[in-house]
C-alpha cells in the first residue's frame, strides 16, 4: 500500500485572500511551485512545508495530510 500526501494550501490561501502570487513571494518560490502544490502534483520539501506552517500560522499537520492509498 502506497501514501499520498494531499494538503489545504489553495483553502487555506484562499481564506486569507492572498493570490498565488502573493504566497508564492512570500514563500520565496515561484507561482508555478504553488499551482503544482495546490494541485498534489509537487509535495514540497520540509523546508517548504515549515515556512507554509508559519505563514499559515498553523502545524503543518494542518496543512498536509498522509492519506494510504488501497
Amino acid at each position: 500500500m502506497a501514501n499520498t500526501i494531499t494538503n489545504r494550501v489553495k483553502e487555506l490561501r484562499a481564506a486569507r485572500g492572498w493570490t498565488q502570487e502573493q504566497l508564492a513571494q512570500a514563500a520565496s518560490v515561484s507561482r508555478q511551485s504553488i499551482n503544482s502544490i495546490e494541485r498534489n502534483r509537487y509535495v514540497p520539501s520540509l523546508e517548504l512545508a515549515l515556512i507554509f506552517a508559519r505563514l499559515f500560522a498553523c502545524s503543518t499537520d494542518q496543512i498536509f495530510h498522509l492519506e494510504k492509498e488501497q
